[in-house]
């Protein structure tokens, strides 16, 4: 991140903090005007619009930028809790209460939903108040203010995509408002409207766009193309894979294929136009020995301040560091004690471990067997998976992923350096001597899976818990390169360009080209796709809706009435079982979330999803 940068997008934010202060909601319906800086005194200069935008920036950026806590909604992240500081929407407070849990979590985002109409409400705030200004703008300015419209516009877009893939049929409002009347009785916009309101932002933002923003954390056409294909992409697998759980949708085919085709000529775009590239060429990097971490591979550092600013952060959000009350929490959620005191809210779960193939082979390796470390001979043991040379020759994403028994990384105590802590499961703190070498041992008893993250996690000391700079991702290239080989592989099977953006993901895993079988069918393709997803978007939030959108939670965690599913960890010890008995009524309350009883309170139009009835 460049400091002026810093300097002027967090001067902005914390003087609209003040701006914006009377006008966080606290619901949907109960919402102040935000006219506290009148027309008068305000909205008549470039600089006044630009000032306003970082607001909407600042305020719609902790809608997203903790989306890794929803992968505990899926198989191979457990998210335990969350850090984010109840009351402050700054440090991201629209995720405090939700469950993220595989099972049973759809009827705990109250707040989720208040906040993401907070995000709506200050991104109409500034495209109306914009909008106004442009009738008398001069022909210099006219550009910019139109450039301005179409990021907040983007920013709505957003905003209103995670409501409707959470909660489907959502109200829509698009203008301030500026009395509660004018929402107390409105019902819920029927979701194909909203979602081609939706698309309608999306292609102004796009038109109005540069095609790079010369300033560090700003939308460009890329970003919208990318979020439009994605919005296109959900809504052929909705017509796809059907929505039951939404009673007033219904799927059709061909709308489906439809939006298929608009999704990949999208994401063609932004692949094909942008002169857009992979993170240092998508090239695997070094990738140190095992137990060891001065070289680590370039995955690893994708997720780190060092790709600030890079081509494939097509949409990221900036974080200001030390002394802003702007830094991402990153290290205090993925991190343990030994790194600033964190707290491990989000770590690996055991299965992720056998998703890392081998670079020798390229396809799976023989599954790891848990094994308890007072077992004797445990840890030399061929494929135990407490035996370090059990990971070796895998996938480097591994090795920027996660850290299994003995893999270190640096401890961190009053921003300095403790020097390297070892990661030994059930061994918290403790001295430890690795040839010859004495160590503390990494202090992380939030983990409960024999494995914690080492992606995010800063490997420097000189920044707080909660002071990261790292610009936060909402969408990269090598989603879009998936996605775009999902749309067309779903129209037209296997085809020959999408099977190269694959293997350009997997080859900065250092892994071989997909075998002949992996591409010889749609099945066998998207299974591929699958799989890429899998690794290559882990712990970024995507996992659960990707479940969601091809109804694939039976899949993963068998049929309703079953005996559910354990999780393990390394030792072989029961963690958590998952789904167990449960009905059909409870896996469909997993496909659709539940209207917040407090506004349907207040609003006698606001109808529930059938399965919350």
């Amino acid at each position: 991140m460049k400091q002026a940068t810093v300097k002027i997008y967090f001067a902005g934010v914390l003087c609209l903090s003040a701006f914006f202060a009377s006008s966080c909601m606290k619901d949907l319906l109960n919402r102040e005007p935000t006219t506290e800086l009148g027309t008068a005194s305000f909205w008549k200069t470039e600089a006044d619009a630009t000032f306003a935008l970082m607001g909407a920036y600042a305020d719609i950026r902790p809608l997203f930028d903790r989306d890794y806590y929803f992968d505990g909604q899926g198989e191979y992240i457990r998210t335990r809790g969350t850090s984010t500081a109840s009351g402050n929407l700054q440090r991201g407070d629209a995720y405090n209460g939700g469950d993220y849990s595989p099972s049973g979590y759809g009827d705990n985002f109250d707040k989720m939903y208040e906040r993401l109409y907070g995000g709506v409400h200050r991104a109409n705030y500034v495209i109306e108040n914009v909008r106004k200004m442009l009738p008398t703008a001069s022909e210099s300015s006219l550009p910019q203010l139109e450039r301005i419209v179409g990021e907040a516009r983007l920013l709505r877009a957003m905003v209103y995509f995670r409501l409707i893939t959470m909660w489907g049929d959502v109200p829509y409002i698009d203008h301030v408002i500026y009395n509660n009347a004018e929402v107390a009785n409105q019902a819920r916009t029927p979701l194909a409207q909203v979602k081609d309101s939706i698309l309608e932002d999306l292609t102004y933002a796009f038109e109005k766009l540069p095609a790079k923003a010369p300033e560090l954390g700003r939308a460009s056409k890329p970003a919208a193309l990318a979020f439009r294909g994605k919005v296109q992409l959900y809504w052929a697998c909705w017509n796809k894979f059907g929505w039951p759980e939404l009673d007033t949708f219904t799927p059709d085919e061909g709308a489906g294929n439809e939006a298929y085709k608009a999704a990949a000529d999208d994401f063609s775009k932004v692949i094909n136009d942008y002169g857009l590239t992979l993170f240092r060429g998508g090239e695997p990097g070094e990738c140190d020995e095992l137990g060891k971490a001065d070289k680590l591979p370039n995955y690893y550092y994708l997720f780190t301040p060092v790709a600030n600013g890079d081509a494939e952060m097509i949409m990221a959000f900036t974080h200001g560091g030390t002394g802003t009350n702007q830094g991402e929490e990153l290290m205090r959620d993925v991190a343990g004690r030994s790194h600033e005191g964190s707290q491990c809210w989000v770590s690996p779960r055991y299965e992720i471990a056998d998703r890392y193939q081998s670079t020798i082979t390229g396809d799976f390796a023989d599954k790891l067997i848990p094994m308890n470390a007072t077992t004797p001979g445990a840890r030399t043991a061929p494929n135990s998976a407490i035996n370090p040379q059990s990971y070796a020759n895998r996938d480097y994403r591994m090795k920027s992923s996660i850290m299994w028994d003995y893999e270190v990384s640096v401890g961190m105590i009053s921003l300095k350096s403790t020097g390297w802590v070892p990661f030994i499961y059930k061994t918290w703190n403790q001295p430890v001597t690795i040839n010859g070498v004495q160590y503390t041992s990494y202090n992380t008893d939030g983990c409960n899976s024999g494995y914690v993250l080492r992606k995010f996690l800063r490997n420097t000391a000189g920044l707080g818990r909660s002071d990261g700079t790292y610009n936060y991702p909402v969408m990269r290239l090598a989603d879009v390169y998936l996605m775009y080989a999902e749309a067309t592989n779903a129209v037209n099977g296997p085809q020959a360009d999408a099977i190269a953006l694959v293997n350009r993901i997997r080859h900065r895993g250092n892994l071989p080209p997909l075998a002949a079988d992996k591409t010889a069918s749609k099945e066998a393709f998207f299974s591929a796709i699958e799989q890429e997803r899998i690794v290559e978007l882990f712990g970024e939030g995507q996992r659960a809706f990707d479940l969601r959108r091809w109804r694939a939670i039976e899949r993963v965690w068998n049929p309703p009435y079953g005996n559910g599913v354990w999780r393990i960890d390394t030792y072989g010890a029961q963690a958590s079982r998952y789904f167990q008995n449960m009905s059909e009524r409870e896996y469909q309350q997993c496909y659709i979330f539940r209207i917040p009883p407090g506004e349907r309170n207040r609003n006698p139009n606001l109808t529930q999803n059938t399965p919350w009835l």
